[in-house]
């Protein structure tokens, strides 16, 4: 498979990253009504196959052997050919871009510090988190914009913590990250913010080999130090400083936004305890802010929904089109709290399940009703029509949300 030549970027994102506010597209919806698959192009003006449907979806997430995350040398991803080495050295320790048994190894090494018991500990330090926030917000002069005062600052200094990256080194972090992430961005500038941010890390890797602290990367050093290289340490390091704030940023400030044109059930999240996790499992379902994950390469000719793909091809998946289902959920387009189904894919599945989804759920389930419960009156202080989603974002979200109280 080849790449393509840097043009300019596209008016409108890839099908699989369209959006109407908090709603895929409609021509998801009409994909998944008839085939199930189809043809289209990714943000490279790349061939891919768009998987649609909530059962192939999580088939195609449950079979990696078949449909692979493992980059093969040589494998162009967007018209910026990388040497071999460069390649192999961004894929080392990346789960995401592991299949097994290599991803068994890397992950087995951090299924402990991620296990619920574990994260449990962290409840504390999270409420007080959230506590300083608020009381930050409460001293300033509304409105505000609750993605930087509130949704981002928060799981970026639990990320910071219990990964052993200086809080202080946030802001470029966060701007590599946003910018990184960033799929109009023409993809010379995003792969050297990767590897800006790969020399980032390997600068922490290299202060944790000579005094490994109580954090994750400390003990990664302590306990697996011989098993893991430096390249390895980066990459691991690496994907959950991204993954850390990014996610769970996002769906702090787009679920706030659903909430409030939702004031019922924005009402039952600040004042019922007992229904706040199961408004985060639907929230995660209605807003799927991960549009697709790590496309798959199929390492076979395979078929999917009827639809015969060749060997080598991109699939992706699109898990809002999956979590929007009728066939999995019934009324999915409606937000519905009481519900809090699970099953739903807004954290994939399979081997490449998302490793710090119990940390992120915690966050939420924190973070929700003390913002509602300090600002009872929390209203939305621009028009919903001028709040700005970010349409060609790996992630999706919010560049800004001014509310007041």
């Amino acid at each position: 498979m080849t790449g393509i030549s840097e043009a300019a970027a596209p008016q409108l994102p890839p099908l699989h990253m369209r959006r109407n506010g908090f709603d895929p597209t409609a021509e998801l919806r009409d994909i998944r009504e008839s085939a199930g698959v189809r043809v289209a192009q990714n943000a490279f003006g790349m061939d891919i196959y768009l998987v649609t449907r909530h059962d192939d979806v999580k088939a195609v997430l449950a079979d990696h052997e078949r449909f692979s995350n493992t980059r093969p040398p040589g494998f162009v991803g967007a018209g910026a050919p990388i040497s071999d080495a460069e390649q192999a050295r961004a894929q080392a320790g990346n789960l995401l871009a592991n299949d097994p048994p290599e991803h068994q190894r890397l992950r087995r090494m951090l299924t402990p510090e991620f296990t619920l018991r574990r994260i449990s500990r962290l409840e504390p330090r999270i409420v007080a988190i959230v506590e300083e926030h608020l009381d930050a917000m409460e001293k300033a002069r509304p409105p505000i914009d609750l993605v930087s005062a509130f949704a981002l600052p928060i799981p970026s200094l639990v990320i910071c913590e219990l990964l052993g990256v200086p809080y202080a080194d946030r802001e470029d972090f966060q701007r590599r990250s946003a910018r990184q992430l960033d799929l109009s961005l023409p993809i010379p500038e995003r792969l050297e913010l990767a590897r800006q941010g790969r020399e980032y890390m390997h600068s922490l890797v290299s202060l944790a080999r000579r005094t490994p602290g109580d954090d994750i990367l400390g003990m990664l050093v302590r306990e697996h130090g011989e098993e893991l290289t430096d390249d390895e340490l980066v990459g691991i390091a690496g994907l959950l400083l991204l993954a850390g704030h990014e996610t769970t940023s996002n769906m702090l400030s787009l679920g706030v936004l659903a909430l409030l044109r939702h004031p019922d059930q924005l009402a039952a999240v600040r004042d019922d305890p007992a229904a706040v996790g199961p408004a985060v499992e639907e929230l995660l379902r209605w807003l799927s802010i991960v549009h697709s994950g790590i496309p798959r390469i199929t390492t076979t000719e395979v078929e999917v929904a009827g639809v015969p793909i060749p060997k080598g091809q991109l699939v992706f998946v699109s898990l809002p089109s999956a979590n929007r289902d009728p066939d999995f959920i019934d009324d999915p387009e409606t937000l519905d709290i009481g519900r809090g189904a699970l099953g739903h894919v807004a954290f994939g599945h399979g081997v490449h399940h998302c490793l710090g989804a119990p940390l992120a759920r915690m966050e939420m389930r924190i973070a929700f009703p003390a913002l509602l419960r300090r600002f009872p009156d929390l209203t939305l202080a621009e028009p919903f029509e001028d709040v700005e989603f970010r349409s060609f974002h790996f992630i999706y979200g919010l560049r800004s949300l001014l509310v007041g109280w």
